[in-house]
């Protein structure tokens, strides 16, 4: 199909006008458009012959072209040149106003730019999700679901405002939850949120200031959030090992910045707030974000006394404390809190349902009601229906029994993804790529005959369903990565990498061997319909890494998706 032929200017603007010749453009092109002169589809002249049409310089056609862009009337296409996609009415009106200079001067910092494509392609029919942070749909407890909404339908009988903190049921069945994770608290303790996000929003404008240092694990989710950034703090990485985050880097940092001196820091406190010194360490410790790995519990006391000795106070992000695959969970590092220095963070997004929108803090009751107070003047009130909803799941005990049957299916599918990483990016000649034991999945089969009962009215039926073929598909897997493993050979042209076993949560942290152009590896696996999250929007620094997820995908669905993801490496 031919080009439509670009459009003919016959106009220039008048110099002897007070009206800036760059506005004057603008509100010629606007009156061409909205007259129907310019119908949408028009393509615009280059920016060379625009400029001689007007008698300008090219930089001020460039000025005119981005704010008509900015007002979605026109948009360029590579190799199509600018054409008119608008003429919504509202944007002709004489005296717009300039909303590119008001977006462009709000505080809140903007993601950067893989980091909004993720976001918009997690809504993209067809893309296989191969990092995000989300809880299969599939797995939603639906019976358990449609039971409580019947409840909820019989048992409240009005929708007003609740109370700053959270209705009283829901922080007495968190406190009770947290006191079974060993965390002694009470109700005058729990500050419900709109979700766990919320409540580092509240914490950033209400106990820190501007010119605070903001301690992290790097890698970290934090730092793909602009939450303290746009506070005016400084966000500092802070290694990592196999023990989770190091108290050694900790302590050297603190060192070289000042800051571990006694009485020298003080959270939310006026003078800390005045000096501009104030810091905190957010930290993941149990199946962190993005690495999967879980502090040890010698690395978690070394932690507190490091802390305590600083007086540095932390948030402590439980998001995944849940989803420990293990007997025995780690203990929070707020059950090792005798001095009040530690900040809880809990969330039903990650175990249940992200569209709740429910989290929690548990922090002493001066700066609960603190929070409380600022909470109020940002939504009156986390939604009283999901607040009713969570607290009947916990307190009757749905929670615990689909909690239960979530981790043996989380379980499985870590598993399965094993398998499929072995066999796609490990060395069969050399051994595991990973610290992945064979003899961890040997349950297999019982596991998914236990399955089955445990997911049974809790989940939809397609997971149960899936199980026979799951198994065949790693029985499978593992044939032909064991035929491979005896033959010496490993598929062609594979790319290697490396990674360890997470003891529960969603994520795999894998790491190529040799350097991968990561922007590229992201713009061609979304072109094979595999969105990613890479590591380094985490991290501070490039890391040659992707976060991989398992709780979104089937097992048949993350071995097709890694294995697409792989030949797009192996082509860079």
């Amino acid at each position: 199909m031919a080009r439509p032929a670009p459009l003919v200017i016959d106009w220039k603007p008048n110099r002897t006008l007070n009206v800036p010749v760059t506005e004057q453009i603008v509100q010629y092109m606007c009156r061409q458009v909205s007259s129907g002169a310019w119908p949408i589809g028009a393509r615009l002249p280059s920016q060379r012959a625009l400029a001689e049409g007007f008698g300008v310089n090219r930089s001020t056609v460039i000025a005119a072209v981005n704010e008509l862009a900015d007002y979605g009337i026109v948009e360029g296409a590579h190799g199509a040149g600018t054409r008119i996609v608008s003429n919504t009415w509202s944007l002709m009106l004489p005296g717009a106003p300039d909303w590119a200079d008001y977006v462009s001067s709000g505080f809140f910092k903007a993601n950067n730019d893989t980091i909004q494509a993720i976001n918009r392609l997690e809504f993209a029919p067809h893309m296989a999700r191969l990092g995000t942070g989300e809880l299969d749909p599939r797995l939603f407890p639906t019976d358990m679901w449609r039971t409580v909404m019947r409840q909820a339908a019989d048992e409240i009988d009005s929708m007003g405002y609740p109370e700053p903190e959270g209705i009283p049921e829901l922080r007495a069945a968190i406190a009770d939850h947290m006191r079974r994770l060993g965390i002694d608290t009470d109700a005058s303790q729990i500050l419900v949120t709109s979700g766990a996000l919320q409540a580092l929003q509240i914490i950033s404008v209400s106990l820190l200031g501007a010119g605070s240092t903001v301690f992290a694990e790097a890698p970290s989710y934090i730092k793909s959030l602009q939450v303290f950034q746009s506070a005016g703090m400084h966000l500092t990485g802070v290694p990592m090992d196999d023990d989770g985050l190091s108290v050694n880097g900790l302590s050297d940092m603190l060192s070289s910045s000042g800051l571990n001196r006694n009485g020298g820091n003080g959270i939310g406190t006026a003078s800390a707030r005045h000096r501009g010194s104030g810091s905190v360490l957010y930290t993941i410790p149990t199946n962190h974000n993005p690495t999967g790995r879980t502090m040890s519990e010698v690395r978690r006391r070394e932690l507190i006394e490091c802390c305590v000795a600083n007086r540095l106070p932390i948030i402590e992000d439980g998001a995944y404390q849940d989803l420990y695959f293990g007997d025995r969970p780690p203990l929070p590092l707020k059950a090792m809190d005798e001095t009040g220095m530690v900040i809880y963070l809990g969330s039903a997004s990650k175990a249940l349902a992200p569209g709740l929108r429910i989290g929690w803090i548990v922090a002493p009751e001066p700066i609960v009601h603190r929070m409380a107070d600022v909470k109020m003047q940002m939504d009156y009130g986390a939604s009283l229906l999901s607040q009713w909803v969570f607290a009947r799941f916990l307190t009757n005990g749905m929670y615990d029994e689909y909690l239960a049957g979530l981790k043996r299916e989380l379980r499985r599918r870590r598993d399965a993804a094993l398998d499929t990483l072995e066999e796609l990016f490990g060395d069969s000649t050399n051994g595991s790529s990973s610290e992945y034991d064979d003899a961890a999945v040997s349950k297999f089969a019982d596991l998914t005959n236990d399955l089955t009962n445990d997911l049974t009215g809790n989940s939809p039926d397609a997971i149960s369903e899936d199980t026979t073929s799951s198994a065949v598909t790693i029985a499978n897997a593992r044939t032909t990565s064991s035929a491979a493993a005896t033959s010496g050979t490993t598929p062609s042209g594979t790319c290697r990498a490396h990674w360890r076993v997470p003891d529960g949560g969603f994520y795999i942290w894998l790491t190529f061997d040799q350097p991968m152009p990561m922007n590229r590896l992201f713009a061609k696996a979304v072109e094979a319909g595999i969105l990613l999250n890479p590591g380094d929007i985490y991290d501070f620094e490039g890391d040659n890494s992707l976060r991989l997820s398992y709780a979104y995908t089937t097992p048949e669905e993350f071995a097709a998706a890694a294995s697409t993801l792989a030949d797009v490496a192996r082509k860079l």
